[in-house]
């Protein structure tokens, strides 16, 4: 919902909006086996993770990963953090072995920069460090009817660019992320979008996104809340409240307007609803 750098030391953070999509990883440990073999192939971070677990547990890098994702990759929706926070857990559950969520910070900083998605919740994440740095709550559930502008970005070399933020900016970052700590807390949905629309537009000078005015248009008309991006990718979307009695009404006209922003002749820019997820307890 918001990304930026703040007025400290190693300011870089993010602010996550969990969606229902998911990594499923297995992992079956064979010391017989003589290597250590993932599927699908290209899934080489999480290679590179397990091997780096087994090589702490001191025991041979052999066995098979499995790795099954439907999130879609290099689009800013942290699917690499999400193939390896499950490629971590599956490898722990197989050996028997623990793995808090520190442990798991520590492991994924020596791969590449990080989403917080290991915490089940709205957190305030450093990700180039992979640390914690505030969990803000929970929200209400939210709908978010998203396009994908096409291509796909690599995150580790988007966090290498300089990013030209002046003092100004950063201490706007730090009174965006106070009003999104305080929304979470009052559940104002209303301000999320707004935090979310402003952190959008300031993105622009980092990943410009063609279809950020006509996605405000859109959710003007629709009466969303506020528009959401993949900072480090190539998705957009609406957010909408989905306790809102005319939350279908306002989810399909989003998708319908959307539609017409994204030809379809070019595979997966075509609208998608995602639901955001809520947490009990």
């Amino acid at each position: 919902m918001l990304q930026g750098e703040l007025p400290e030391q190693d300011g870089d953070f993010l602010v996550t909006l969990p969606i229902a999509r998911w990594t499923m990883a297995a992992f079956h440990w064979d010391p017989e086996a003589g290597e250590l073999a993932v599927h699908p192939a290209h899934k080489t971070k999480a290679l590179r993770l397990a091997r780096m677990i087994l090589a702490e547990e001191r025991l041979p890098a052999a066995g098979v990963l499995t790795v099954s994702s439907v999130i879609p990759e290099g689009k800013g929706l942290a699917s690499s953090s999400a193939d390896l926070v499950a490629t971590a857990r599956a490898v722990g559950r197989a050996l028997g072995t623990p793995m808090p969520a520190a442990r798991v910070e520590r492991l994924l900083a020596r791969i590449e920069p990080t989403d917080g998605v290991l915490y089940p919740a709205v957190v305030a994440f450093h990700h180039r460090s992979v640390r914690l740095r505030s969990v803000l709550g929970r929200l209400p559930a939210m709908g978010v009817v998203g396009i994908d502008e096409g291509g796909a970005v690599d995150t580790v070399a988007f966090n290498r660019l300089p990013k030209p933020y002046t003092r100004a900016d950063r201490h706007e970052y730090a009174h965006l992320l106070d009003r999104l700590a305080t929304a979470v807390r009052t559940r104002d949905l209303a301000e999320v979008g707004r935090v979310a629309t402003r952190s959008a537009l300031k993105n622009q000078l980092l990943r410009h996104k063609a279809a950020l005015d006509p996605m405000r248009r859109i959710c003007r008309e629709v009466g969303g809340l506020g528009v959401a991006v993949g900072h480090s990718g190539t998705t957009l979307g609406v957010l909408l409240d989905a306790n809102d009695p005319s939350y279908p009404h306002r989810a399909t006209a989003a998708a319908q307007a959307c539609a017409e922003l994204t030809p379809p002749t070019t595979p997966g820019s075509g609208p998608t609803l995602y639901r955001t997820l809520t947490f009990t307890g």
